[in-house]
């Protein structure tokens, strides 16, 4: 069915830009004084079809129809094949050889994209699963440690020691539920250049739901918003971008390590809305920046980095579905201290129109 309907589409695109470059020649006819410019339409009219097809075929059937169209439509004596014109086999001849060679051409300069994106989702798999490799394994590790150690040491450890290591297995079981609701997040997006379902939604309720998950999570941490006056509403995911906000949240905790304030300030302006989630924290070191939404983080001068000190696959998820939404997504250090990660989304112009 899907193959029929792509058929149909290539068959459609074909019969349109041939009768558009045919109904241009029409017109053209009435003011020109000669036939030299039907052959170049035509020529460009293949160009356009091969663009816009897949495959070879369809340009290749174009060519045919417009060295055939050309001779019995635009060339006097007009409605009628005449093969006797001086110069025309030299003439068509080149016209189908060009028309061939152009098709051929654009198909490969597709082909060749269509590679190069391949290569790019295979590059971003491999490094999701290098990250999803590290931050699974860790918690595991350590859940499986604290598990044994209770189990074998029953008769030693105090009642305190005990409470110790289940709580260690139940922050890093936590861990592990976020790990997993970033993977759910990637099976909706599949892969970068993926388009998703929107619907407006309001900003003000997205951010709410992300700061009161986040807050669960962590109940100590204290979260501003600074919202605009105007009541956003805004074309996304709801979810996914919730996901996003959760995210940053926590990195702004987790990899801050002096963070006491997190802020969060959404901005719009002509078709963009900004998000922008800041801490007081000690801020992102220089080298990191330019690789941390890669999802290959690693420590530097010998710090160990473990589950919950790499920012991996959160990051790399976080700008996955910005992208998926048309956005963009960077980071930067505070001029007064900590970190600042800002993405935005596009908008309607009017969206705030009447508020």
């Amino acid at each position: 069915m899907e193959e029929r309907h792509s058929t149909g589409k290539n068959l459609f695109i074909t019969a349109a830009i041939l009768a558009g470059a045919s109904g241009i020649s029409f017109v053209l006819q009435q003011f020109a004084t000669t036939d030299s410019h039907v052959p170049l339409l035509f020529v460009l009219a293949v160009l356009f079809v091969s663009r816009l097809t897949d495959g070879y075929l369809y340009g290749i059937v174009a060519s045919m129809a417009a060295v055939v169209g050309v001779n019995y439509v635009f060339t006097y004596p007009y409605f009628a094949f005449d093969f006797t014109i001086t110069g025309y086999p030299f003439t068509f001849l080149t016209m189908l050889a060009v028309s061939v060679s152009v098709s051929a051409l654009t198909s490969r300069v597709k082909q060749q994209e269509q590679i190069r994106l391949e290569v790019e989702k295979e590059k971003m798999r491999a490094n999701l699963l290098r990250a999803v490799s590290h931050d699974i394994r860790t918690p595991l590790t350590s859940i499986v440690g604290s598990a044994s150690g209770i189990l074998e040491n029953r008769d030693v450890l105090t009642k305190e020691n005990e409470m110790e290591l289940v709580q260690d297995i139940r922050e890093e079981a936590q861990w592990l539920i976020r790990i997993v609701e970033n993977l759910l997040s990637v099976t909706r997006i599949n892969g970068e250049n993926a388009r998703i379902d929107t619907q407006e939604e309001a900003v003000e309720e997205v951010i709410s739901g992300a700061v009161v998950k986040f807050c669960k999570r962590f109940p100590d941490a204290k979260v501003q918003v600074d919202m605009p006056g105007e009541f956003l509403m805004v074309p996304m995911d709801g979810v996914l971008i919730e996901q996003v906000l959760v995210n940053l949240l926590e990195n702004s905790i987790l990899h801050g390590k002096t963070t006491t304030l997190i802020r969060i300030a959404v901005s719009h302006g002509p078709g963009r809305l900004t998000v922008a989630v800041e801490d007081d924290g000690q801020g992102i070191r220089e080298a990191v920046l330019p690789v941390m939404f890669d999802g290959q983080i690693s420590s530097s001068n010998g710090e160990e980095c473990d589950s919950r000190r790499n920012m991996g696959i959160g990051l790399s998820v976080c700008r996955s579905i910005v992208k998926a939404h048309r956005g963009g997504m960077r980071a930067e250090n505070k001029s007064t201290g900590g970190a600042r990660v800002l993405f935005w989304l596009p908008m309607k112009e009017d969206d705030t129109d009447g508020y």
